[in-house]
């Protein structure tokens, strides 16, 4: 076909010598090879005259021979190329197979990594909450321990007689502990600072069981007041109960071998020391005359008792 063609171009070459490059272009539109990578090729067969069409088989078969001998040297020259890369595409898809399982098991552990991640961030948020109580602490641990020492400092109180600092103390406890009911330490705090205040109440109650005077007596019953554990009526049963305590204390101190002196001291002791108790009581508590005449009379009938008693 192809001779046909080069025949029909010869004849027609003379004819028309401007309009020879259109049929062409013509001819080659008609041709199998219609690839845009062959057109060059195909343009060049038909500039070629018929001689060299006949030639051209015979080329092409040198020339891929040519080709073929190349590509054996190439193939030869790189072998250990070629046996590399085969080598590396085998642990390709050697690793890449791998990739898939592991992939598999990573698709697997994903809602446990998830889960993971939730109890983190929980377990992080209680970290930072706990965090920033510490920090709170820290910045006020200065104020936390003095209260803390309190209970201490108001048993130092107690035990070294200033009793007003320590009721000043139960009363700020007492305070905070209304206003912060529902914190532990507070509440514990105030429960020891109550164990100490009792410890107060009795030190206060064995005063008045001593030999004091009316001023001594003035400032430890406005500390029982303050105290607030006995009611008008009990605070005035306690004191009696305390004084009759110690005037009994001294009586019971006297020498009983001798009858006589021993009648004597008593009615001094009942003379002197019941007399300052009714005025230490009327001047405390707001005796009545009443309550006074009844106080008196007890104390004179003891007495008369007690010399019947030794006479008899």
């Amino acid at each position: 076909m192809l001779e046909l063609m080069g025949m029909e171009l010869d004849k027609k070459n003379g004819a028309a010598g401007g309009g020879g490059g259109d049929e062409a272009s013509g001819l080659t539109a008609l041709l199998p090879l219609a690839g845009a990578a062959e057109q060059p090729y195909v343009s060049e067969l038909l500039s070629f005259t018929l001689d060299r069409l006949h030639k051209e088989p015979e080329l092409l078969r040198v020339d891929a021979e040519r080709i073929r001998r190349q590509m054996q040297e190439v193939a030869v020259g790189n072998y250990r190329s070629f046996i590399a890369a085969s080598d590396a595409l085998s642990f390709i898809r050697e690793q890449l197979a791998g990739f898939d399982k592991h992939l598999e098991s990573l698709t697997t552990e994903i809602p446990k990594l998830t889960t993971g991640c939730t109890d983190f961030v929980e377990s992080a948020q209680q970290i930072l909450e706990e965090r920033k109580l510490n920090k709170t602490l820290l910045a006020n641990h200065s104020t936390l321990l003095d209260l803390l020492e309190i209970p201490q400092l108001m048993d130092t109180c107690v035990r070294s007689g200033n009793y007003d600092e320590a009721l000043d103390l139960e009363a700020f406890v007492c305070k905070l502990s209304k206003m912060h009911c529902e914190i532990p330490v507070i509440q514990a705090l105030a429960a020891e600072v109550k164990q100490t205040a009792h410890s107060l109440l009795s030190q206060l109650l064995q005063k008045l069981r001593t030999n004091i005077q009316l001023p001594e007596c003035l400032r430890i019953v406005a500390h029982l007041r303050r105290i607030g554990a006995f009611s008008e009526s009990e605070m005035r049963l306690q004191f009696l109960r305390c004084r009759e305590a110690w005037l009994s204390g001294i009586l019971d101190d006297l020498d009983q071998r001798n009858v006589y002196e021993y009648l004597k001291g008593m009615i001094y002791c009942h003379r002197m020391h019941l007399f300052d108790i009714v005025n230490q009581y009327r001047a405390i508590l707001v005796m009545t005359n009443l309550e006074m005449r009844r106080i008196m009379m007890e104390g004179f009938f003891s007495v008369g008792r007690c010399i019947k008693s030794e006479i008899i």
